[in-house]
């Protein structure tokens, strides 16, 4: 499907974009070029493909939900380069 400039600065109008006449004609050479590939694939007999929903056939399940100890305060903030208490200090940025 050859897309023509107006329907590019249609869907950048949408998009609110504003495109160079270079890019209209760049991106509907290139839109083009996608739509075609997407045709190609329409094309393609999947009637025997069994429906996924994932890429990858393999399972993964969820991890058991476990209780686990955290870090002592001390260990967490070790490396802080300003704390309070057992909390980090951060920079106030709100006045």
């Amino acid at each position: 499907m050859k897309l023509t400039v107006e329907q590019v600065r249609h869907v950048a109008t949408l998009a609110r974009l504003s495109l160079t006449p270079e890019e209209e004609e760049r991106y509907a050479e290139q839109l083009s070029a996608v739509l075609e590939a997407v045709a190609l694939l329409e094309e393609l007999d999947v009637s025997e493909v069994e429906p996924t929903s994932h890429a990858t056939l393999t399972s993964s399940l969820p991890r058991e939900d476990v209780t686990r100890p955290s870090l002592p305060p001390e260990k967490a903030l070790a490396n802080a380069p300003a704390r309070v208490g057992t909390s980090f200090a951060v920079p106030k940025i709100l006045e």
